[in-house]
């Protein structure tokens, strides 16, 4: 049997059936108590940089999605842009730039793709892989290159690089646009106009290498077989030795919620748990559901999946500052980081522009750290 028929014979077996986030299931955190971290201060949403705004924060990895130690600590990666006056502008100007992280400080390094490089208008969330000495980062292109329009248009690429002992890189390979959405399962993400939290998503690529060797990407979806406003998945596609190929989604939330951002998978006790974000604002009329972390958890990536404590929910912001961070990561050894998002209490007495600007953290908030046993998670620092 040559290699690819050995290939796509396994592939064949691999059948995800996509799991429900049912209003049923969400309806259960009606009147619940939640893990809420504590509320931030002043000090700790200081802005890492007087000139940037960071967010949607990830590491370097191995194959395991363990962060690679380097120089004394971890190479990261997260979105950034110069500070300006409304941080809302941001996702229209996001570049991924990299970071040199030493435990709870983080020093900004530099952009990490040339503009020439650059597929699109800009880069939207990611992840990435060291392999061999090689790098290897998957991220969303947003836009059109070269059209200062705000198109939503996204797509799913990858571009490799040597990492270099000062932490920069060797030269990028031409970015390759490795899966694409296939308008059955997914719908294409190719909306000229919108607004955040209303757009269709095919964006936000994490890897996962499972126990056994197969390589996968996880990514952000919409649905093609049950569009509707609400409509979000979280996709799949795995490696077939020449690219990868698209798998049915593993969950969906149609009739439940637009967005389920940033997925991604961490094994633990023998078991894998995937991890996503969603915001309050984007959950069905008549659902209500705070912004926070949540998850699944399953024997293997084809499911079934059972839906952590009941309902999803991991970590929810505090009643207090139901804004105050988003776009959770969480790591094999259970820490957990995200950025600080509109952190201070409402003044309705300043432009709504300024008000922004003075709330927003726009820098990584403290780390927190879970507890996982089964399908019952804990916040325990």
């Amino acid at each position: 049997m040559g290699l690819m028929t050995a290939i796509d014979n396994k592939l064949a077996a691999l059948k995800p059936s996509a799991t429900s986030w049912t209003p049923e299931i969400v309806a259960e955190l009606a009147g619940g108590l939640f893990d809420q971290p504590a509320i931030i201060d002043a000090g700790s949403a200081k802005p890492m940089s007087p000139d940037l705004d960071v967010w949607d924060a990830w590491p370097l990895a191995d194959p395991t999605g363990n962060p690679v130690p380097w120089g004394g600590g971890e190479l990261w990666f997260a979105l950034a842009v110069v500070r300006a006056d409304d941080p809302e502008q941001r996702h229209h100007l996001a570049r991924i730039h990299h970071f040199h992280r030493m435990g709870d400080d983080f020093t900004h390094i530099g952009l990490t793709l040339p503009e020439a490089t650059s597929p699109a208008a800009r880069q939207w969330s990611g992840s990435a892989r060291l392999d061999n000495g090689e790098v290897t980062l998957f991220f969303t292109a947003t836009g059109h290159k070269g059209d200062a329009s705000l198109s939503y248009y996204q797509r799913l690429f990858l571009t490799r690089a040597p990492l270099m002992a000062d932490g920069e890189f060797g030269a990028w390979s031409e970015p390759v646009e490795f899966v694409q959405a296939d308008g059955h399962f997914y719908r294409p993400a190719n909306e000229n106009e919108g607004e955040p939290g209303k757009i269709k998503a095919f964006r936000d690529p994490s890897h996962y290498r499972s126990s056994d060797g197969q390589d996968y990407v996880l990514f952000t979806g919409s649905s093609g077989t049950q569009p509707s406003l609400h409509d979000g998945v979280i996709g799949a596609a795995t490696s077939n030795g020449d690219g990868y190929r698209l798998l049915p989604p593993l969950i969906t939330a149609s009739g439940v919620n637009n967005e389920l951002e940033r997925p991604h998978v961490v094994e633990h006790g023998g078991r894998i748990y995937l991890f996503w974000s969603t915001q309050r604002g984007v959950f069905a009329p008549g659902i209500v559901a705070p912004t926070g972390l949540y998850g699944a958890t399953a024997e293997s990536i084809d499911g079934p999946w059972t839906f952590l404590n009941g309902h999803g929910l991991v970590i929810a912001n505090p009643v207090e500052r139901p804004t105050q961070a988003y776009s959770w990561w969480v790591l094999p050894d259970l820490s957990v980081t995200s950025f600080v998002d509109y952190w201070g209490p409402e003044d309705n007495t300043r432009p709504e522009a300024e008000t922004r600007r003075a709330r927003f953290g726009g820098t990584f908030a403290p780390f927190v750290r879970l507890e996982l046993v089964g399908a019952t998670s804990r916040l325990v620092g």
